[in-house]
């Protein structure tokens, strides 16, 4: 089927009509998260809300200016090894996300500071060289302690308790829960209410590998920014493929409802969500969406992710790597060593950007845990020189595709 035949698909005329009377009158989706019911950790003065500085506002701020969120700008998306700015990195993707999720937001009558805030800082602990690195940095760390590593559990830690920001439950709650590689036809709330239950669903995601899949957020908006999750990836992606060349054209996929260009594939499953979840309780696709879109899913992991950081075949020796600078950071710690870039590098530079932890307190926690929290900060290219660094006699080198390799 030609990806033109698939049309750009328009609101139900009455979902349409009642939107719009919505916005004439003021209303809010019933469900949509009152600023008033912000919940921190702290009941710090200064966190109190204004009408300068919401609630969530303050949450999209404390996430921009969290020392983690400048180093997106330089891990992995989808393909690593490759220099070229017309790709996507993982800066561009939270704001696809943010931009999709508020869009859908934004019609439904829902918190969209709350969307944002959440998209923003759903991805904040991810590892370098996306989900290849997450996985081999959790081979690593299970290895030596039966526990999981997962990046939306870490990017709660990041928020929550490496820099401890005092972000809001909500939005710890929504990034926690963000789970974007599970799709479902209906998302339905959980019902996180405390910290305590929060800090109980973070233990069981690192003790037990599937407690990933069983998180739900607690509000419409993080539902809404785990379904943008994957609306903002499966068509781009695609495109990034076409420029590296892993696949040749669109013509590569196959669509019945959505369309296989990204334009349409988010135009479309905007427009159905919305249809499908106005003035409801839950976030949901019809079944025609739903069923291409885990086609579109499928067909993406057959041609682009399992190629997934390959781009110079480099993928296993990167696993190599891991093990290596994970063991040496390791030894460092255990040793104290205090030339080492573990304590240099991350426990001196963490404890003087997070203001409230002490280089003691926090080498005081398991070694393993330090490692980790080590190695997930670090970008790309900071992982490959500080590797270079440490490991010079090592054979063990990724191969950079450069601007000009195609010029000869």
């Amino acid at each position: 089927m030609e990806r033109t035949s698939i049309p750009y698909r328009t609101l139900d005329p009455e979902v349409e009509a009642a939107i719009r009377a919505d916005r004439k009158a003021g209303r809010r989706h019933p469900r949509a998260f009152d600023d008033a019911d912000v919940v921190r950790r702290e009941p710090k003065p200064h966190d109190e809300a204004t009408l300068a500085r919401p609630a969530f506002a303050r949450d999209i701020e404390k996430i921009l200016n969290v020392p983690a969120y400048n180093r997106y700008a330089d891990k992995t998306q989808v393909f690593s090894f490759v220099e070229n700015d017309d790709i996507c990195r993982r800066g561009l993707h939270v704001q696809l996300v943010s931009r999709i999720a508020r869009g859908i937001g934004s019609l439904l009558g829902l918190n969209c500071e709350l969307i944002e805030a959440i998209a923003l800082g759903h991805d904040v602990g991810h590892t370098p060289f996306g989900h290849a690195g997450e996985r081999y940095l959790s081979q690593c760390y299970h290895a030596r302690t039966g526990r999981f590593f997962n990046h939306n559990v870490h990017s709660v830690r990041v928020l929550d308790q490496l820099y401890r920001r005092n972000v809001s439950l909500q939005t710890l709650d929504g990034v926690l829960c963000h789970n974007g590689e599970f799709a479902q036809q209906v998302l339905r709330t959980g019902s996180t209410a405390s910290f305590d239950e929060l800090d109980a669903l973070v233990e069981a995601c690192t003790a037990d590998e599937g407690a990933i899949g069983r998180l739900r957020p607690s509000t419409l908006e993080g539902c809404v920014v785990r379904v943008a999750d994957m609306i903002a990836y499966v068509g781009k992606d695609r495109y990034d493929a076409i420029e590296l060349g892993v696949v040749d054209s669109l013509d590569a996929f196959e669509s019945d409802y959505l369309g296989r260009d990204n334009a349409r594939i988010i135009n479309n499953l905007t427009v159905d969500i919305v249809n499908e979840s106005y003035g409801t309780d839950r976030i949901a696709l019809s079944e025609a969406a739903f069923n291409d879109l885990k086609q579109a899913k499928r067909q993406n992991y057959e041609l682009i992710y399992a190629r997934e950081g390959m781009a110079g075949n480099d993928g296993n020796v990167v696993g190599a790597m891991f093990e290596e600078l994970y063991a040496r950071l390791l030894g460092d710690l255990v040793r104290g060593d205090e030339g080492s870039p573990v304590f240099r590098h991350h426990v001196r530079s963490l404890a003087a950007r997070s203001a409230t932890i002490t280089p003691e307190e926090y080498l005081a926690g398991e070694p393993n845990q330090i490692v980790v929290d080590y190695l997930a900060s670090m970008t790309d290219r900071y992982f490959t020189s500080l590797f270079a660094h440490l490991f010079p006699e090592s054979p063990l080198r990724t191969v950079t595709r450069g601007y000009c390799a195609d010029l000869g």
